[in-house]
């Protein structure tokens, strides 16, 4: 084993919430460990202040009682598989136990003992599993949530198993009558308890394994979308390799219907790219020379020639799913509270257990009444719907997220989602593209001629004056004056575009720039230029209006240009010719006057004023240095993004809290009830069961999440 800083580990044998938070502890005694472990994903995420060896990490698991070992991307059991049959064995056996003790009309002379015999393998090998985490906590002095259910149905079968042998109930011709609420009259045997409660027990554990299945389905997706085979083109000679043996620099080919192999940059071609599984976006990407491209979207279009600039780790799809799988091993406050309160809930659930048993022994004088109302407090109050409250819904959204293209750090960052009141917004490259387009000409010609003499400009406003006019005639005599403009020969004319100054200061007051044409030595006209904003940027701005946020637009561009685009997008709070550190400066006076502040941006020069807000969305065109100052990551290039990555957080958020709120509500209520002995075991155990199936089934709500 290796030394290492950041360690995942997959964890085996948890059985509840309380089997992660053992775990937890036992790593974060260890010196300089800091460990979060979540027991839907399976996972312990361990940061290390020095270099540990893993090993030790694994040990320290495996002393617990569970199993450790480091991710593998081979085959593996099928934990849902062995559940499943387990769950389909106890309830054939389980079913004429229950209608035996549960119909009297039934109860044929000796039915108690043909009912004994099909419980002990439901109660002793069904719950197994539970029997097994109860023995593995009471060898540490702890108790968990298995601990209740063991000693549960422990007490009903061995209580059984006492009255059918010494207790008279095991006579020829005995009959029961029970009750679902309270305790029945008569000989009392609690067979149907010992069988019933596994299989509920055991019906919402399978229940949760698949909705952890469903949940992850997501991430899942994204990391089946890399391509497993290349084209490569090298000197000429096209040959098929395997994406692990691309390296930065190769050139390769995407044919139409192919998967482009790995992030890289257009160099010869145009094609659209469907990007929709990274992005969310239902429309193809155009692409053409010097774009972008990322592994794992689907050229659509024309062939394009790719020179890969990152492979591997370094990959966008796998930091994807590598920020994917960190958020949801994470836990936020809302569920560390949680963790808490089982920690503790448990041993006092105990306690009210024997309570009961005294108090009903103490007013009846009848051990078998007693029984009753002990077991079902302990079946009923097993939190397990308290400690899935929050993982089962951070799965769902983040995994959601994800293919929507909307990437949550952490759990932590929901709760910061739901504070914050302004949004800063960077402009050039978020709002705005970041391109400059011919915003207005004198006329169509003059923007033809102009066009033609800037064929072969290489600065962005020469190279944007020609893009408007694809069609354009050809030149010939190009000659390009440095800082003045280019003069070329088009129809025999000779046409000169170039910046006068005086045109520049009247543009720049009007948020363009400006460039005069000439043509034979006669002014044509001005063409004005500007960085636009992005088709969905107006929209992103109201979407971030209703959600009670009051937006800035913060840039280091001029006053004018700035002014343009707040009023086209209806920004009122303009802060220009802002520098990077003024950036910072801005995010800290807002928070200074009481705000709480988001800030998006996508630049180098943004990256302070991200990790100094409250929280951070950086949009996924960016740098990687914004991304990672980041708290929230929008992968496409939509502005409407933003909006929606913040009603998911909050979406998220508000499952946890209601899932929380019915958990507590529902342990706090109906405890007493089975103290007072109101509540059959058997029914306390359907009943605990279907607290666990809502919580999950609400968190899986999430998966309709929609954008827009």
């Amino acid at each position: 084993m290796t030394d290492a800083t950041d360690v995942v580990l997959d964890i085996g044998g948890m059985t509840c919430a309380a089997c992660a938070n053992r775990v937890e502890r036992k790593l974060n005694k260890l010196p300089g460990v800091e460990a979060s472990v979540n027991y839907a994903t399976e996972k312990a995420r361990v940061l290390l202040a020095q270099p540990l060896p893993t090993q030790q990490l694994i040990a320290t698991v495996e002393a617990a009682g569970y199993t450790a070992s480091l991710p593998s991307s081979g085959p593996k059991a099928d934990p849902t598989k062995l559940l499943r049959i387990r769950l389909l064995v106890s309830l054939v056996l389980a079913v004429p136990v229950v209608a035996l003790s549960m119909i009297p009309v039934l109860q044929f002379d000796g039915w108690q003992w043909v009912a004994f015999a099909l419980a002990a393998p439901v109660a002793l090998w069904g719950a197994w599993p539970f029997h097994r985490a109860a023995a593995v906590n009471a060898r540490h002095g702890a108790a968990s949530m298995d601990t209740l259910i063991s000693i549960g149905v422990l007490a009903a079968f061995l209580w059984s198993a006492w009255a059918l042998l010494f207790g008279g109930a095991g006579e020829i011709g005995m009959r029961m009558v029970p009750v679902l609420f309270g305790a029945s009259e008569g000989a009392e045997l609690y067979l149907e308890v010992a069988a019933a409660v596994p299989v509920f027990v055991l019906a919402g554990r399978y229940a949760e394994a698949k909705a952890r299945r469903r949940s992850g389905e997501a991430l899942r997706a994204l990391l089946e979308l890399g391509a497993k085979d290349a084209t490569l083109l090298r000197d000429g000679v096209e040959r098929q390799v395997p994406v692990s043996a691309l390296v930065p620099g190769d050139i390769v080919l995407a044919r139409p219907g192919q998967t482009i192999p790995s992030d890289g940059v257009v160099v010869d071609g145009a094609s659209a790219v469907d990007a929709s599984m990274m992005t969310g976006e239902s429309v193809p990407v155009e692409v053409a020379r010097d774009a972008r491209v990322v592994g794992g979207t689907i050229n659509v279009g024309g062939v394009l020639q790719i020179q890969i600039s990152r492979v591997g780790a370094d990959t966008e799809l796998a930091r994807l799913a590598r920020l994917v799988e960190e958020a949801q091993t994470g836990k936020a406050a809302v569920q560390r509270l949680a963790d808490r309160v089982s920690a503790v809930f448990v041993p006092v659930v105990l306690v009210l257990a024997l309570l009961a048993l005294a108090g009903w022994f103490l007013v009846t004088g009848s051990l078998e009444q007693s029984l009753a109302p002990a077991v079902a407090t302990l079946i009923i109050a097993c939190p397990c719907a308290l400690g899935l409250a929050t993982p089962t819904a951070l799965l769902v959204g983040t995994g959601r997220g994800a293919q929507l293209g909307i990437l949550i750090r952490g759990p932590q960052v929901l709760e910061q989602t739901r504070r914050i009141d302004t949004v800063v917004l960077d402009k050039t490259g978020t709002l705005t593209s970041g391109r400059m387009r011919v915003v207005a000409s004198p006329s169509p010609e003059v923007l033809r001629l102009a066009a033609a003499a800037e064929h072969g400009s290489e600065h962005p406003i020469g190279r944007a004056i020609a893009a408007a006019v694809p069609d354009a005639p050809v030149a010939s005599e190009f000659r390009a004056h440095a800082g003045v403009g280019v003069e070329a020969s088009v129809l025999g004319q000779r046409v000169v575009v170039g910046r006068p100054s005086g045109a520049v200061s009247e543009a720049e007051e009007r948020g363009s720039t400006a460039v005069i044409v000439t043509v034979d030595g006669v002014d044509a006209g001005v063409i004005e230029l500007a960085d636009t904003p992005k088709p969905g940027a107006a929209e992103a701005v109201r979407r971030l209006r209703a959600l009670g946020l009051t937006p800035v637009l913060l840039t280091g561009d001029n006053d004018g240009a700035a002014r343009r685009v707040a009023d086209e997008l209806g920004i009122d709070d303009v802060r220009a010719r802002v520098t990077p550190a003024g950036k910072l400066d801005v995010i800290r006076s807002l928070q200074s006057e009481g705000r709480v502040v988001a800030m998006v941006g996508d630049g180098v020069n943004d990256s302070a004023a991200l990790a100094a807000a409250d929280l951070g969305i950086a949009m996924g065109g960016g740098t990687d240095a914004a991304i990672a100052a980041s708290d929230l990551t929008v992968v496409g290039d939509d502005p409407r993004a933003i909006a929606d990555a913040v009603r998911l957080a909050r979406a998220t958020l508000g499952v946890i809290r209601g899932n929380l709120f019915w958990a507590f509500a529902y342990n706090v209520a109906a405890i007493p009830v089975a103290m007072l002995g109101l509540l059959n075991p058997a029914l306390a155990a359907a009943a605990m069961a279907f607290s666990s199936v809502f919580v999950v089934t609400n968190s899986l709500r999430l998966r309709s999440f929609r954008a827009g």
